[in-house]
């Protein structure tokens, strides 16, 4: 029977099946208008788990106005990775100071849960992890439909060949440059081969989904990963902790971009 159609018994009343429908958000106009531009070559994203959150919003309009491009927003559940950071009412906050995009990194167990309730709350692109969920396929599908860029991440200790099937499906591949969970830990460069591999794939599939690193990037480890192929530098304690303030930190970063 078809949704909503009704089926005549010579014994029984009418009785009317119906299927429960699914609503998604509508595509919110600053969204439309980051759909609509150009993408950029290379991007930088601040990553506020490196940010002051006493002063979250002067810091995240600091990092908008010092050049960042998107601000990146890490999601930990204390499941998936041991650590818990923030939820969707810090995300809220960034959108009602910014309308750079919000780049929104899930590192949440079953994130299927999760992801409508922070495409509502303003996110961007929603990157889930492929080790999170056993459902990675309609996941992707899932986010598409709230409006959302896709993003799959794949950690250090996963094969590059995991994402074989879902590749083409996908705006961008965040490779991990360190285990999830905690800011501020060293660039793994045993990463850097996976990185060109990744590439490699993409290039065969999907040559216009690109390649974001997350963890240890700094102006020492930016010419590494630039070599390896990535094009989006995720940097939280080298933008919002450098000596020279978070502009400082954003130029530094910016410098070791070709020209």
């Amino acid at each position: 029977f078809g949704c909503g159609s009704t089926f005549q018994s010579t014994n029984n009343p009418p009785c009317q099946l119906s299927i429960r429908q699914v609503s998604y958000p509508p595509v919110l106009p600053y969204r439309i208008l980051l759909m609509s531009q150009p993408s950029k070559r290379f991007i930088i994203a601040p990553s506020i788990l490196a940010a002051d959150f006493t002063q979250l919003g002067q810091q995240v309009k600091a990092a908008e106005s010092a050049g960042g491009d998107w601000i990146h927003v890490d999601i930990m559940d204390g499941h998936f990775v041991p650590n818990i950071s923030m939820g969707r009412r810090a995300l809220e906050a960034c959108r009602r100071v910014t309308q750079l995009p919000l780049d929104v990194h899930l590192m949440v167990q079953e994130p299927e849960r999760f992801v409508e309730y922070f495409a509502q709350s303003g996110a961007d692109h929603l990157s889930v992890h492929i080790e999170a969920t056993s459902n990675i396929h309609s996941l992707l599908q899932q986010i598409d439909r709230l409006g959302c860029r896709a993003g799959i991440v794949i950690n250090p200790g996963t094969p590059a060949v995991s994402l074989e099937p879902i590749l083409q499906m996908v705006h961008l591949v965040l490779v991990m440059t360190v285990n999830p969970g905690y800011g501020a830990q060293k660039f793994l460069p045993e990463t850097l081969p996976k990185i060109r591999q990744i590439r490699q794939m993409l290039d065969r599939v999907n040559p216009e989904a690109m390649i974001q690193v997350d963890g240890g990037i700094s102006a020492t480890t930016m010419p590494l990963v630039l070599e390896a192929g990535a094009q989006i530098f995720v940097a939280g304690n080298a933008i919002f902790n450098h000596p020279d303030g978070i502009l400082g930190g954003v130029q530094a970063i910016k410098a070791c971009l070709p020209h």
